[in-house]
């Protein structure tokens, strides 16, 4: 048991067989795969094994049979021909200048030109990567297979500018078009990323690429299902519980209320975050590993950009058109599903439509810290700190500290996202006490004007109701009068009534009294 090796990180086959890492086989799929098609686009989230993925079929087309011993392909595979390959990798620049992605792309031709030969009559990326596959298709006497890893890279990192965006995008259609004039030169080609840049941009012109990202043949191409979990990491899972003071089943269900839950189409089986679950195993220690390894930027800029409420991310209705499409600055939630802050919990078959709620509590808890300072004053290295602090003053009854704290979280808002002042509010109080919520017991209700809480620690029930320009009395009358505590009246534990008025000309709670039973 001792001295196995994760592939944390680990993102090349050949290093990963040669250098003895444990590998979990996915070649019966990738075999399926190269077996009954040849275009194919495949959307997951970022760490999920789509490199990996690449990388494995880089090796296979190579006809690296050595590498493959042991895994099932090396049984299912006669032939093992090697094909002319081209790996396009955009994941390895920044793209934040205008030239960034013509940059990228010369090079990754200049160094196909040096294998395959080129004209000097080609000018464009476009018709050089066309000339390429010609010539690599004639030169070798094998089509070609054609790799990309992280296809979007370029247009994710120019989300908030347009133009640069619009450039990029009208290069990468015409780059990628070369696929469709190529067709009878070209053996294979994936296509993977984050998101799916709809049907109008950049693959518009592709309509022989196979998507998927939600087929229920290839659900667990990439992540780890339950079943690959206990059947490779029993052990593992095993040593974990032991160094944490677990038994076997408590381990278990805590690495499934962490990491898994990614559901990639209706109905399917959850899936495991691979990346976290290998940080998990290596580590010997729960963590929030997946998110400390970095929440892209561009999803707050679309939250803030579409005045979004938050509280409707817990439970969001959508249709398939939605979901595969591009992000638009009134709809941030397409991106957000991509990039796998959220996923599919539901599937109503008669309506078409999905509903989407956050796949784990690693997601949560790490997509509404990584918020908390861009909607409050909190500073980013405070923001987990505070939370704990607030509750710990909300388990031991300390309700003014609790409530300082929260007018801590009001204040310092940035004046861009207080447009609408009601709405920031209401985020902010979503945030703080769906984090909360991860120590206590939260039920958190909005309606026009006023918000309705009831926080459960083990010792306080907290009853509480938020106004906006009305008074702490008012809130406090509304809560006797609609009876918000009869259902804890025989309750042991104390329950507190407090009423709170927000100010919308102070922007922070102004005022809150309290009642204790």
């Amino acid at each position: 048991m001792d001295g196995k090796l994760y592939p944390v990180g680990i993102q090349n086959f050949e290093k990963l067989r040669k250098d003895g890492y444990f590998y979990i086989d996915k070649t019966a799929l990738m075999y399926r795969l190269v077996k009954t098609g040849s275009y194919y686009f495949l959307s997951r989230p970022r760490r999920f094994g789509k490199s990996l993925l690449i990388s494995t079929l880089e090796a296979y087309f190579q006809g690296k049979k050595e590498l493959f011993g042991g895994l099932a392909v090396y049984e299912l595979e006669k032939e093992w021909k090697k094909y002319p390959i081209l790996h396009l990798d955009l994941n390895t620049e920044k793209y934040d200048t205008p030239e960034a992605l013509d940059n990228k792309l010369n090079l990754a031709v200049s160094e196909w030109e040096g294998l395959y030969g080129s004209n000097p009559n080609e000018r464009s990326l476009a018709t050089r990567f066309e000339g390429t596959i010609k010539r690599a298709a004639a030169k070798t006497g094998e089509r070609v297979v054609i790799l990309v890893d992280e296809y979007d890279k370029p247009m994710l990192q120019a989300i908030g500018d347009p133009q640069r965006q619009e450039a990029y995008r009208n290069t990468l259609k015409a780059f990628y078009g070369a696929l469709k004039s190529q067709d009878g030169n070209i053996k294979f080609a994936l296509l993977t990323g984050v998101t799916k840049f709809g049907k109008v941009s950049v693959f518009s012109d592709l309509n022989n690429l196979m998507d998927i990202s939600r087929d229920e043949r290839y659900t667990d191409i990439c992540g780890i299902s339950e079943k690959e979990l206990l059947d490779n990491f029993s052990e593992d899972i095993a040593e974990l519980a032991r160094a944490n003071g677990q038994s076997f089943e408590q381990a278990c269900s805590q690495l499934k209320e962490d990491y898994d839950g990614y559901h990639f189409c209706p109905d399917s089986a959850g899936i495991y975050n691979p990346f976290s679950l290998l940080n998990t195993f290596a580590k010997r220690r729960y963590g929030s590993y997946w998110f400390e390894t970095g929440t892209p930027t561009y999803l707050v800029e679309l939250l803030k950009k579409s005045d979004y409420d938050l509280e409707r991310m817990t439970r969001v209705e959508t249709s398939a058109d939605i979901l595969d499409s591009i992000f638009t600055d009134d709809n941030p939630i397409p991106v957000i599903y991509q990039s796998g802050y959220l996923t599919i919990k539901e599937y109503d078959r008669e309506f078409g439509m999905y509903t989407l709620g956050f796949p784990n509590r690693e997601v949560e808890d790490g997509f509404m810290n990584f918020l908390l300072p861009y909607y409050s004053g909190v500073d980013k290295t405070q923001s987990p700190f505070e939370i704990k602090q607030f509750v710990r003053d909300v388990r031991s009854g300390a309700i003014d500290s609790f409530m300082e704290r929260l007018q801590s979280f009001l204040a310092g808002c940035p004046y861009e996202l207080a447009r609408d002042i009601e709405l920031h509010y209401q985020n902010v109080l979503f945030i703080v006490f769906r984090l909360a919520g991860l120590y206590t017991k939260v039920e958190y209700h909005t309606s026009r004007g006023r918000i309705d809480l009831v926080l459960q620690t083990a010792d306080y029930i907290y009853v509480m109701e938020f106004k906006l320009d009305g008074s702490a009395e008012e809130a406090i009358a509304q809560i006797e009068e609609k009876q918000y505590s009869l259902p804890f009246r025989n309750d042991r534990r104390k329950v507190f009534e407090i009423g709170v008025n927000f100010s919308s000309q102070t922007r922070n709670i102004d005022r809150w009294i309290v009642k204790g039973h």
